[in-house]
């Protein structure tokens, strides 16, 4: 009789273990979407602030007259393209480097990475600036109007001097971002934005600068960021463990740095420089002025929503590195879903809240009814484009905190300047869809990325990815003691 039950009871256990297991994986699950949720909200606030010093700036700039508007938007369009993003995408490389050092116990490095960026950056900074001393110059010979250019060149030589704090401003964000200390990073942003609104308003409003006072007020407003962030990692308790300390490492680590931060910046103005050239090749179609206002708008639209999947973007390279480097292949896989599954929430949310927008939406940015009733048709098209580039900016996260930046490149190149760029002259072009045409092409680059990028990560041997975390984390000691 006692062995007749034994099968049953054997079989209660069987179930007993496994919804025992279930539950441990759901709870787990639960404490991974609190982590990742407690890193990617803040960040949105930091980013989307940051972003709004060049928006507050071109906005008063272009209540001075239609010609300071023109060249504001000529100047922050190059000035983006040729310093802004190549800083910010080679900072990238520091949420590899410092993701995985702080991962794996090894702060000391913190420090070391982040100052061999800051001084990396910085050097890359004097050419850059050099390059935007002839902006008036080089706008000229391609042909713009010369009282445009001028003043395109003045704005981009006085935007100078926030090449240098925006270098060390990217490369702090990515140190404190790699140890999940975003609450500083966030009160001194919005600080920094609450002060760049009336200096900026009082330098082009109530001096003879103009638009030169717009330029003048983002580098102040970077340099206080950078610095408030500097008074933080020198008094605060919560940096003890991975002190910013100075020393002949720092030149051993440029190497290291540059390896991470050439395929980061690739990775980034790629994609940045593509929106960028259609908006410049709009101009070429008929009607231009009406398609490349709307193309504009519907970029607008789609960047400034692109900080928020950014930034879990940036909760997922943290997670990510930092379980790698703790040698946690399957939390990093954890992070992974969780991210994804927090994302799609948010990109449905948003992609719908636009589409019951779009009979007003146009209205935000012209009195033209033309105007209005042409985003209102891309409309669907935009919220498409949102869809998928909020998942691809998810899986570059990922990619970023797996040290795969060059494959990030490669995927890149190839979506966007194989695919995307060539779809979109076809269609705008050759089947006469004009910007929509543009815009349906450009859709397919992130759609793209986003299919090889989910391919990469679903095959990925995360056991393998900690081991070479590891063996780099190790190989980089033993090559610094030496």
């Amino acid at each position: 009789m006692e062995e007749a039950l034994l099968p049953e009871n054997k079989e209660r256990r069987v179930v007993v273990v496994a919804v025992v297991a279930a539950a441990a994986t759901w709870e787990e699950f639960g404490g991974e979407l609190k982590k990742v949720g407690s890193i990617a909200t803040p960040m949105v606030v930091v980013t989307v602030s940051q972003y709004l010093l060049q928006v507050v700036s071109m906005s008063m700039a272009g209540h001075l007259g239609e010609v300071s508007l023109s060249s504001t938007a000529i100047a922050a369009s190059f000035t983006n393209v040729t310093g802004f993003s190549l800083l910010f995408g080679m900072a990238g490389a520091l949420e590899t480097l410092c993701g995985q050092a702080y991962g794996a116990k090894q702060y000391q490095k913190l420090g070391i990475y982040t100052f061999a960026a800051i001084f990396s950056l910085i050097l890359v900074c004097l050419p850059v600036s050099l390059l935007w001393t002839f902006l008036d110059k080089i706008l000229i010979n391609i042909g713009q109007d010369p009282s445009i250019s001028h003043k395109a060149g003045k704005f981009a030589i006085w935007l100078i001097p926030s090449l240098f704090p925006y270098a060390i401003l990217q490369s702090l964000v990515r140190y404190l971002q790699a140890q999940s200390l975003i609450l500083p990073m966030l009160l001194c942003s919005v600080a920094t934005l609450c002060f760049h609104i009336p200096v900026c308003w009082a330098l082009v409003f109530k001096t003879d600068m103009g638009n030169c006072g717009a330029a003048l007020a983002i580098g102040l407003s970077y340099w206080l960021n950078a610095i408030l962030l500097g008074f933080y990692l020198k008094y605060s308790a919560a940096t003890e463990r991975t002190p910013l300390s100075f020393s002949k490492e720092v030149f051993l680590s440029i190497g290291e740095f540059f390896r991470f931060a050439v395929p980061s910046a690739v990775m980034v103005c790629l994609e940045w420089w593509s929106s960028e050239l259609l908006v410049l090749l709009s101009g070429l179609l008929p009607n231009a002025q009406l398609e490349t206002s709307v193309l504009s708008i519907c970029l607008t639209i789609a960047s400034l929503h692109f900080y928020v999947p950014y930034s879990f973007g940036a909760a997922a390279s943290t997670r990510v590195s930092n379980e790698l480097g703790a040698g946690n292949p399957e939390a990093a896989r954890l992070s992974i879903w969780a991210v994804m599954v927090l994302e799609a929430a948010e990109v449905t949310i948003a992609s719908t809240t636009l589409f019951c927008c779009r009979y007003v939406l146009g209205n935000v940015f012209s009195d033209e009814k033309e105007v209005v009733d042409y985003v209102r048709d891309m409309v669907p098209l935009i919220c498409l484009f949102i869809v998928v580039d909020s998942f691809q900016a998810v899986l570059s996260g990922v990619a970023r905190g797996c040290g795969w930046q060059h494959i990030g490149a490669y995927v890149n190149l190839g979506a966007f300047y194989l695919v995307a760029i060539p779809t979109a002259l076809v269609l705008g072009f050759v089947f006469l869809m004009g910007g929509r045409g543009f815009w349906i092409g450009l859709t397919t680059g992130p759609t793209l990325q986003f299919i090889l990028l989910s391919l990469i990560t679903s095959l990925t041997d995360w056991q393998k990815q900690a081991n070479n975390a590891r063996e780099r984390l190790l190989k980089g000691e033993r090559f610094h003691l030496f």
